[in-house]
């Protein structure tokens, strides 16, 4: 196996790009038998979901973006109770028991989880986490393609079984020229990636056996004592989850999310996506088919990986201190899947050269997209990312994002703001750290900095509306509030929501939310007016956001309002793909002409 890289940049950045190449090769071609995955499934929350999710694989498939010759699947989750990542991961093999009986167990099957309604990154509430544009491509990759590319050795060096992945991350690795990953050991077999302690903290965290080898090298297969989930610093430096770099160069670290900003030089190794072969696969099949009914959340890596290892012990299933909601079924099934995989081996991939990057907020969303050179460099990521925004002499996009989209020359765009599937007119100033998606804007707008605004198309009582929410990219749409008399403790763009309701002129009531009314918070707020039109309602919705910003009064008592959480019940995801069809059809057309013209 080859010592780590002298230049890990460097050689992640080579490849990354061999990746890349290699899946752009095979899309649109019927792949041979072991070439690539067997089976490629992604998870959705629910049937409306699910159909979004379909549509776009269909039409992925008929423009020749993906390779053929594969079975994509979308599995839903059980209508009622939340089951989480882990519960999504046993009603999608049930789903793939129903439709191949026993010929799943000769298969490699990717898993996607993307059931979540992304709160932290709502312009890709609509459409999906594992269908967020990234900025390079022509047509822009979406996360599902650099999934696909990112794993693209996997299959070839996988045992029949099942990978298990989020759709908001993303895995960067290299290793020699020679070495693949090999995901054939019995049981779990999960990547490693060294990070700081602090990243560990909000992570998996693995106590690995003890390793005899001097030189550390860019891929070891280790064996792990046990998981920790989101263990404390403490828990890791008691638990000998702590390793130290010795002699290791601090270059040597891999950046991204899992960064080692270190000066004492202590690290551990985080999670990320992880196997199971089809025995493990079955056991957990059966598991579940016993119990029948989900009616609690279960945490793939929590409540599946806490349970491996020779050092797993129970004590784990009674922490509830992670999770978001706790049913009184929760520890008494953490405790029946600890008893069903005890004494089953984890199996460690450890990368030394390898970035893992989360984009699952809107924070980390611009961030990675604009200011992070690391991963501009890694994947080849664009300022310009098939769009039409003509050249301005001394103005830098350096430090902002365009992606997909039509923009007028006399337009300007902050740094460190994204623009994606969106037209803007004449005389639009976006500010900095802004988010805008799928909208039009017509008419001359200054966006303030820090701005999230987002359209969707709304299919009500058969018509076709549009909605735009808005709000500040750092308010917090999941902070929740029991009662009416508690919502001052929400914030809207940084001002207190009840004072945002007094300049909107609406009154607290419990109309004024849909959904749970226990459950109070900006995600099922009616705040948002319904228009006829896409740029109207980006107008209104600006208005809004305006009279915020400047205490003045806008009315919205005139108009139709939906929450978000109504605004995705309404969506009409047919029209908002349509609304992207067309901005592409025009940048293709301006660059046959532009091409026509250049000499």
């Amino acid at each position: 196996m080859a010592a780590v890289s002298s230049t890990p940049g460097v050689s992640l950045r080579e490849a990354t790009q061999r990746k890349l190449r290699r899946f752009s090769e095979l899309r649109g071609k019927s792949v041979a038998a072991g070439e690539f995955w067997d089976i490629v499934a992604i998870t959705a929350a629910d049937e409306k979901q699910e159909l979004a999710y379909k549509h776009q694989l269909s039409e992925k498939l008929k423009k020749r973006e993906l390779p053929l010759g594969v079975h994509y699947h979308v599995f839903v989750d059980p209508a009622g109770t939340k089951i989480g990542n882990g519960g999504s991961t046993l009603c999608a093999l049930r789903c793939l028991e129903k439709l191949y009986g026993d010929k799943w167990n000769s298969f490699t099957i990717l898993l996607i989880h993307s059931g979540g309604y992304s709160q932290r990154l709502p312009n890709a509430s609509a459409l999906g986490k594992i269908f967020t544009a990234l900025p390079f491509g022509n047509p822009v990759y979406q996360m599902l393609e650099l999934k696909l590319a990112m794993y693209i050795d996997f299959p070839s060096h996988m045992n029949p079984g099942v990978l298990v992945t989020c759709a908001d991350d993303i895995e960067l690795y290299s290793i020699g020229e020679s070495e693949f990953i090999r995901f054939d050991k019995p049981g779990f077999t999960a990547l490693a990636h060294p990070a700081s302690l602090t990243v560990g903290s909000t992570h998996g965290v693995f106590v690995l056996e003890p390793f005899n080898c001097l030189e550390r090298r860019d891929l070891e297969y280790r064996c792990c004592h046990r998981f920790l989930h989101k263990p404390s610093i403490e828990k890791m430096h008691l638990l000998n989850a702590v390793c130290r770099a010795g002699n290791i160069p601090q270059q040597d670290f891999a950046g991204g999310d899992t960064t080692s900003l270190i000066l004492d030089r202590e690290y551990i190794y985080t999670d990320s996506l992880f196997y199971m072969d089809h025995k493990s696969a079955r056991t957990l099949l059966a598991f579940y088919e016993k119990i029948g009914t989900l009616s609690c959340e279960i945490d793939a890596y929590g409540d599946f990986l806490q349970a491996l290892g020779p050092g797993a012990t129970v004590e784990y299933t009674r922490n509830t201190s992670n999770v978001t909601k706790e049913e009184s079924e929760l520890v008494d099934m953490r405790q029946r899947i600890f008893d069903l995989l005890k004494g089953t081996s984890l199996n460690v991939v450890v990368l030394n050269n390898s970035r893992f990057y989360h984009i699952g907020t809107t924070e980390e969303y611009l961030f990675h997209f604009t200011s992070d050179s690391s991963l501009k460099s890694e994947l080849g990521l664009q300022s310009i990312a098939f769009s039409i925004f003509p050249a301005i002499p001394g103005y830098s996009l350096n430090t902002s994002c365009i992606i997909h989209s039509i923009l007028d020359s006399s337009c300007s765009v902050a740094p460190g703001s994204v623009v994606e599937y969106s037209r803007l007119g004449p005389d639009v100033s976006v500010g900095e750290n802004c988010i805008i998606s799928g909208s039009h804007v017509i008419t001359a707008a200054v966006l303030p900095a820090c701005s999230f605004v987002c359209s969707l198309s709304l299919k009500m009582n058969g018509h076709l509306k549009y909605s735009t929410m808005v709000f500040g990219v750092p308010d917090k749409l999941k902070k929740k509030v029991k009662t009416l008399s508690d919502i001052k403790s929400l914030q809207f763009f940084g001002v207190c929501f009840l004072s945002c309701l007094d300049m909107w002129n609406l009154k607290v009531t419990e109309k004024l939310f849909s959904g749970n009314k226990t459950c109070l918070s900006l995600w099922n707020a009616r705040i948002f007016p319904v228009c006829s039109s896409l740029s109207d309602s980006v107008t209104v919705s600006l208005k809004m956001l305006n009279a915020v910003q400047n205490k003045s009064t806008f009315s919205l008592n005139n108009y139709k309002l939906l929450s978000i959480e109504e605004m995705l019940v309404y969506k009409d995801v047919e029209d908002m793909i349509t609304y992207r069809e067309q901005i592409f059809l025009e940048i293709t057309l301006s660059r046959k002409q532009s091409d026509l013209e250049t000499p």
